[in-house]
């Protein structure tokens, strides 16, 4: 009997969660899958996309828990490749960006199985598009930068000159390591009156957009009962970002540095009327009506 052919494993990034920001061809492959390997941060609009007769393996992945192991994830795209089934690994935001695409591309080639990236829009990308933070701005940040907050352990990490004037650091899986992310920064000399936002269920009907100074971001994580998924933005650029301000206890540190903090777009509350009078989703998850 002829060996099956390995079919294409494709890597699609699903983005941050919002369906619309799907590219056409993510849609597409989605679509036409008879099985589609996704994470757990991939939203059930996404998933609802696939055909009804689609087999859903979630390999959901958590802080220091995994419902299966890379390894086994890795042979599990090939095996359902080598069946010759039409196979769409979902990532949430882009596979190459804190998603392992990597070592799963490695692993599809070693075993002679086609392999094809999909790019998506990354959560950095489409949270700090919805709260209206620019990542890069001409008057504050001509640089920016992507790091894990957990990975390998914060220690070994090093970020020197990663974060402070002109500069913007944009932190993944940093929620549970927020008070050391902060201490860590601080220790590196970056001032802690810099502005920094968090950004949870970025692009999600659910999404809220905190703003306070680096010196109280670990309490404020705390205070606010931040959830993941959420992105650490530190930089000026949080200044002009759309988001609720929460600085508890160090309003006094920040105007003894900065006379007008935030000179960017005021926190729009769910009470509030859009301007267009159409509505929108606001960054604290409220409808604007």
């Amino acid at each position: 009997m002829a060996e099956t052919i390995p079919a294409t494993v494709f890597l699609v990034g699903a983005g941050p969660g919002d369906p619309d920001l799907l590219t056409i061809k993510a849609a597409r492959l989605i679509g036409a899958a008879d099985v589609i390997v996704h994470d757990g941060l991939v939203s059930d609009a996404i998933l609802a996309l696939a055909a009804p007769d689609a087999d859903l393996i979630s390999v959901a992945k958590q802080r220091s828990r995994h419902s299966m192991p890379q390894d086994a994830i890795n042979a599990l795209l090939v095996e359902l490749a080598r069946e010759g089934r039409k196979v769409v690994r979902l990532k949430g935001g882009d596979p190459f960006i804190f998603g392992r695409g990597g070592e799963e591309v490695d692993a599809c080639r070693a075993a002679g199985v086609p392999v094809e990236v999909v790019p998506g829009i990354s959560a950095a990308i489409g949270s700090a598009a919805s709260a209206q933070l620019p990542l890069t701005h001409r008057a504050a940040s001509s640089a920016v930068s992507f790091v894990a907050g957990q990975c390998k352990g914060l220690t070994a990490q090093d970020w020197s000159g990663l974060a402070g004037q002109g500069r913007t650091l944009v932190i993944y899986m940093g929620v549970a390591t927020a008070a050391d992310i902060a201490d860590k920064l601080i220790a590196d000399g970056v001032s802690p009156a810099i502005p920094v936002a968090v950004l949870e269920n970025g692009t999600r009907v659910d999404m809220r957009t905190l703003r306070t100074l680096l010196a109280d971001l670990g309490d404020m994580v705390a205070r606010e009962k931040v959830k993941s998924p959420a992105l650490i933005v530190v930089g000026e650029v949080a200044a002009h970002a759309l988001a609720q301000d929460s600085m508890e206890g160090y309003r006094d540190m920040l105007a003894s540095v900065r006379p007008e903090p935030f000179e960017g777009r005021p926190f729009v509350r769910g009470e509030e009327r859009a301007e267009d009078g159409q509505g929108s989703n606001s960054p604290n998850g409220k409808r604007v009506e």
